[in-house]
């Protein structure tokens, strides 16, 4: 199972996941580093774009909303994202079904609190680098040194999750394609109903008071127009967000 060709991948997918991990807080923040466009690019150098785009979607929509601001410390997305894609490409190289699609995005959720707790591990020790880099004596000099240091372990971290979260994924995937069909169709089902949780936890976190009311109305109205009318579902929907809208243009402006 893990041949030459495997351990190269392996050790390709660490690499640059690891670069692309660097965009979460320490470099850049070009947004590269989200399970939409994360994912798709591992599935992109692994040969498999649409088990990229599924699993990509999937997570983006759980992890949209959790952002590292202030003290909070997020899952890491992005090891998910890209671990779960890797180990569906690998693991069936023709194109995964959707059933281990779904077990390897139960794997990414599984790994949540090791990726969480690496992560809090390697904020806290370069906290630790500025306290000793301003009690050096040459304090831009250190800081400098402590600033790539930071940079360096954040690329070791992911580098390091990869590397005991792969292998494991692997081989639990190839546990998972010999287990039962029931098994494997809920999975399956477990894949489907995915979105529906991302939705509902995206709702829940915006907590939009006024929108939704409105909203509901246009709803409403949408479909009491659609049954007099028979019009189109795309205009009924059009019509169902500018009600919307238009409610909630009247809230905000009403005096």
């Amino acid at each position: 199972m893990f041949d030459l060709h495997m351990v190269l991948a392996i050790t390709g997918v660490a690499l640059v996941g690891g670069l692309i991990g660097l965009d979460r807080t320490a470099a850049g923040q070009f947004m590269i580093s989200q399970p939409i466009v994360a994912a798709p690019l591992a599935g992109w150098f692994l040969g498999d774009v649409t088990a990229g785009l599924i699993i990509g979607a999937m997570l983006e929509l759980i992890w949209v909303l959790d952002m590292p601001v202030g003290g909070f410390v997020p899952a890491d997305a992005t090891v998910g994202a890209i671990t779960a894609t890797a180990v569906a490409a690998l693991t069936c190289p023709g194109g995964a079904p959707r059933s281990l699609l779904g077990f390897c995005l139960f794997l990414s959720l599984a790994a949540v609190p090791f990726t969480m707790m690496a992560d809090t591990y390697v904020r806290t020790w370069n906290s630790r680098l500025v306290d000793a880099a301003h009690a050096g004596a040459d304090t831009a000099r250190s800081l400098s040194r402590a600033h790539l240091a930071g940079f360096c372990a954040f690329f070791l971290k992911s580098v390091v999750l990869y590397f005991l979260l792969l292998p494991a994924g692997l081989a639990s995937a190839a546990l998972f394609m010999h287990s039962p069909a029931k098994v494997q169709a809920a999975m399956e089902l477990f894949l489907n109903l995915l979105p529906l949780l991302g939705v509902a936890l995206v709702v829940r976190r915006l907590s939009i008071r006024f929108l939704d009311p409105f909203l509901l109305t246009g709803f409403l109205t949408a479909v009491l127009v659609l049954m007099v009318f028979h019009l189109h579902a795309g205009m009924v929907t059009l019509l169902a967000v500018v009600t919307g809208w238009l409610g909630v243009q009247y809230r905000e402006y009403r005096p």
